[in-house]
């Protein structure tokens, strides 16, 4: 008996792994919390960023760098900046980085429009680019 319900919520989670992994979710946005050219590193575009916190033995993380990459080169004035987790530890805590690949899409003041843990599709970046560039 105790097997079963061990199973069911094991299943339970699996479904629910597998419908929140890669998803764009949205934030309360904090018009007072930006990130910078200081935090990451980098300028930030002048439409958007595409901010990948990654790590180096990461294979979905490899696969997210092309895809972000590429819609990076398709939309004028995004920059997609990838980002060692483990070398920004300090950034990843205040951030709530919980699992790499995690994206943050962030409009031109740094702010952290849409967000997601995993490896996104390309249609929702390109539908939160929306949301970043518009806002």
């Amino acid at each position: 008996m105790v097997c079963l319900a061990v199973l069911a919520a094991a299943s339970v989670f699996g479904v629910w792994h597998q419908r929140r992994n890669g998803r764009l979710t949205v934030r309360e946005r904090n018009d007072t919390a930006r990130l910078g050219a200081a935090e990451i590193g980098v300028e930030l575009g002048k439409r958007a960023t595409l901010l990948q916190f990654s790590s180096a033995f990461c294979q979905p993380c490899r696969a997210t760098r092309r895809t972000l990459t590429e819609i990076a080169g398709m939309v004028e004035g995004v920059t997609h900046v990838e980002i060692d987790a483990e070398a920004h530890l300090d950034l990843v805590r205040n951030l709530s980085i919980l699992r790499t690949p995690t994206v943050l899409v962030l409009d031109a003041e740094g702010a952290i429009v849409r967000r997601a843990s995993g490896q996104p599709r390309k249609a929702d970046v390109i539908a939160a680019l929306g949301a970043a560039v518009r806002d």
